[in-house]
């Protein structure tokens, strides 16, 4: 009778282990996902901060009109990218399009000086942090994530229940990783 409920209890010990790692590994996809939704929510408003920028600079930048395209261009692959990998290689290139954007306005005093201008430009500003701080949760959620999923003993419970790894939000222009040369001569 013992070597009975000796047996019965560790087949119940494993099976508790086993509901606990399942359940663990699902709450951590459902972070990751949840941290994606939140990159999501911030580009979502740093894509319809974009149009009115460019309205505002329109009247301005007369003979702009490759620039004002090219970030319409960028905005509009941005929002229609499905994957991790697709939005953050469409976001690097909307990124590269407002710093060239951004560079060309300096170019026009009177549009850095109208207010409405700058108060869109303090907004895309906060904005861009916001998703700075967004992508880093979402990395962070993705690598403990994937270090569960890999690590022994969750990686059975992972690979019995088609747990895959997620992709990181990472920047693929080079340009963007490289330090700033900073020359005072």
């Amino acid at each position: 009778m013992w070597p009975v409920i000796i047996v019965l209890g560790a087949i119940g010990l494993i099976v508790l282990v086993f509901i606990g790692y399942y359940n663990g590994l699902v709450r951590l996809r459902n972070q990751v996902k949840n941290a994606f939704s939140q990159i999501d929510v911030q580009l979502k408003r740093r894509h319809d901060l974009i149009p009115n920028l460019v309205e505002t600079a329109k009247g301005y930048m007369k003979h702009e009109r490759q620039t004002l395209d090219s970030i319409t261009q960028a905005r509009s692959k941005a929002m229609g990218a499905e994957t991790v990998g697709d939005k953050s290689k469409a976001e690097t290139a909307l990124s590269g399009a407002m710093s060239k954007f951004f560079l060309v306005v300096e170019n026009y005093p009177d549009l850095k000086a109208n207010q409405n201008f700058l108060a869109l430009q303090e907004e895309l500003t906060s904005t861009e942090n916001k998703i700075a701080f967004a992508r880093q949760g979402y990395n962070d959620q993705v690598l403990f994530y994937n270090n569960k999923i890999q690590m022994f003993p969750s990686n059975i419970v992972a690979g019995m229940f088609s747990f895959e790894e997620e992709e990181f939000f990472e920047i693929e222009d080079k340009a963007e990783k490289e330090v700033p040369k900073v020359s005072f001569s």
